[in-house]
């Protein structure tokens, strides 16, 4: 199918983006990034909009810089130049990680870390690095800017707490520091899109597990925290005997809507692999943890 007719604009700024969604306020607009899940929901009709904006040459949209405790990134900055960026490889290794597990390098190339997140795909690997990893989502609209922290962004299937009018700019993720963490997926064999996917940050002093962030997505409908497994983690040794015991907790606070079902995989499986994948994962972070 081809999409229905659409008025195309390339905005250079941030002001200039907030002047067309002013003067086109009353009409169905989309914003273009990498595009990769735009473009087919507009092709097959799931998407039509009578205008669409590429965001993709707004020079305050890029850009990868080191704070003192933080590392930000835009958000069109793509997945191959964040994961080979090495201010990223060493300050935020589980989001590294993640994003070069995403689709194949042509995706890579092309997909951008902000257009992943506001689309929120429940099978994306980027959301659980963003839970576990601790970040501050700034947003800019036609009112203002204002921040976002990652426990209130993901909001459901396909969901954010992004108003229509508003768009990321960068995310603010916290630096690991003397740290560790992993990413884990299982990729459907036919897409590559996690079927599981389990995000791990801990941190640790003298063996003992001061603080732990686990986070999963594909077997859920959206990013999600395994609250059960952190506090099982925290005042535990960082051993692999805490981890398999941890996952125990896995399904805590999960709700039977939450779990995803469909043709590749049933909801009691993936309920398994939420256990299974949580203890992997862990395992794996302590495993990386300074010795």
């Amino acid at each position: 199918m081809y999409p229905t007719h659409f008025d195309y604009y390339q905005a250079k700024t941030l002001s200039e983006l907030f002047d067309l969604l002013s003067e086109h306020g009353e009409e169905m607009i989309e914003f273009l990034a990498g595009g990769h899940s735009l473009l087919p929901m507009m092709k097959t009709g799931l998407a039509s909009p009578d205008i669409l904006i590429d965001l993709n040459n707004i020079e305050e949209l890029h850009g990868i810089e080191q704070n003192e405790t933080t590392t930000c990134i835009g958000a069109m900055e793509h997945y191959s130049d964040i994961s080979r960026n090495n201010i990223v490889k060493t300050n935020c290794p589980v989001l590294a990680e993640a994003v070069s597990l995403v689709g194949d390098i042509q995706v890579r190339n092309r997909g951008t870390l902000g257009g992943n997140l506001a689309h929120n795909d429940p099978a994306s690997d980027p959301p659980a690095a963003i839970l576990a990893s601790q970040a501050t989502l700034h947003v800019h609209g036609p009112n203002g800017k204002r921040t976002i922290k990652e426990d209130d962004f993901f909001t459901g299937l396909y969901e954010t707490s992004l108003e229509e009018d508003e768009i990321l700019t960068k995310i603010e993720i916290q630096n690991i520091e003397n740290g560790a963490g992993s990413y884990l997926k299982k990729p459907s064999p036919s897409s590559g899109y996690a079927m599981i996917g389990t995000a791990v940050v801990l941190h640790s002093t003298d063996g003992i597990i001061d603080t732990a962030r686990v986070a999963v997505i594909g077997a859920v409908d959206h990013a999600t925290r395994l609250t059960g497994v952190e506090d099982a983690l925290v005042g535990s040794p960082a051993t692999h005997e805490s981890a398999i015991s941890a996952a125990e907790h896995a399904l805590e606070g999960i709700e039977d809507y939450m779990v995803m079902e469909d043709l590749q995989a049933s909801a009691e499986y993936r309920e398994h692999l939420i256990g299974v994948y949580a203890k992997r994962a862990t395992m794996a972070a302590i495993d990386n943890l300074p010795k």
